[in-house]
């Protein structure tokens, strides 16, 4: 009997020793599960106050009603709401989104906690691009429209200059300090370029070039709305596809190729991912810094470094950044709406300086 009955005592022990394993596992997810819960709930709370919150201030309940009930409220505020802060509101969730996914897969890719989505000079491309279009564009295309212009050229140079890091990302397989070193290049090229631009412009037009550099929300519009919205979610299908692959690579790439991720393939499609996600984003709204480094760092604090979770972690906590950078810019100043460029640098500059001293 006695013989009998240890190896059902060893299967009790193991039994419980598997319970005990699950239900820490089950209280980390649902951990997990609870911040992503809360920044989605923030997000809606920040998505209705920078509707309500501008030069004619709305109630909430108002808000509401505008967006789902429209015949319960005024003609003015029905107007207010729908063409003049909607747009602003869900272009600051899409950018927010998109920049914040963006810095986390730079981080990734580059092993390095200070990256974001301008290491790799798009957003110098963008802006030279775009300084272009407003001193030369403009006149040469004088049937198109100007901020059509402006976006066109930017994301043209934008996506140039992804190419070319891309290329070379393939041919030296991939390595971190090539793309780093190419970004770099990317970054003196074209800030030099730009800076020529702004020498020979002519004053109206230095300030147009000036007012796109500092990053803006107010001009936009639900067509571009749509296409950063539609780039963001093939961007995440694909990211959260390959979720496992990219926490595999966040590990080394020499333990990221022991699991048998092809590691240079899987570097060079998210660089392109990255990419896009940055250059659509900067060609509509200008140059928008911080989002992409403060953003991954946040969510990887409440959620940990597991992509499956993390990737919308981030995208959520992003665009809460954005937008509570959005209604901050409206509010500081009274009459005064602060362009959202400087108020993310603001915000990201005394958490750059924690992040320096803490990982030393």
């Amino acid at each position: 009997m006695s013989v009998q009955a240890l190896p059902r005592s060893k299967d009790q022990t193991k039994d419980k020793h598997y319970a005990k394993a699950a239900g820490v596992y089950r209280s980390i997810v649902l951990r997990k599960a609870g911040w992503l819960a809360l920044g989605a709930l923030l997000l809606v709370l920040l998505f209705l106050l920078n509707i309500a919150i501008g030069p004619a201030s709305l109630s909430l309940h108002t808000v509401i009603d505008a967006l789902f009930y429209p015949h319960k409220c005024d003609s003015q505020s029905v107007l207010i709401v729908h063409q003049m802060r909607l747009p602003i509101a869900v272009m600051a969730v899409v950018v927010g989104g998109s920049l914040a996914v963006a810095g986390l897969e730079m981080q990734t890719l580059l092993d390095n906690p200070l990256a974001s989505p301008f290491t790799l000079g798009i957003s110098s491309a963008a802006s030279f691009g775009a300084s272009l279009a407003i001193v030369v564009g403009i006149s040469l295309l004088p049937h198109v429209s100007p901020p059509l212009v402006v976006s066109g050229s930017a994301f043209v140079f934008a996506v140039g200059c992804c190419l070319v890091i891309a290329i070379i990302s393939s041919v030296k397989r991939g390595s971190a300090h090539s793309i780093i070193l190419a970004g770099i290049a990317m970054v003196f090229l074209f800030d030099a370029a730009a800076a020529m631009l702004k020498y020979v412009a002519k004053d109206d037009q230095l300030a147009a070039i000036t007012s796109w550099a500092f990053g803006t929300l107010e001009n936009a519009e639900f067509s571009q709305v749509e296409v950063i919205a539609a780039i963001l979610a093939f961007s995440l299908f694909f990211l959260i596809a390959n979720s496992w692959k990219l926490t595999g690579v966040s590990l080394g790439d020499d333990k990221a190729r022991s699991l048998g991720i092809n590691v240079q393939k899987l570097k060079f499609e998210t660089l392109i991912v990255v990419s896009l996600l940055t250059a659509i984003s900067v060609s509509f709204v200008g140059i928008i810094g911080f989002v992409g480094l403060v953003a991954p760092h946040v969510a990887r604090k409440l959620v940990g470094d597991d992509q499956r979770y993390l990737i919308p972690a981030t995208c959520l906590w992003g665009a809460v950044l954005l937008s509570a950078a959005s209604i901050l810019s409206k509010i500081v100043i009274t009459g005064v709406v602060i362009p959202i460029g400087i108020m993310t640098s603001l915000i990201g500059v005394p958490f750059l300086f924690a992040l320096i001293v803490k990982k030393n």
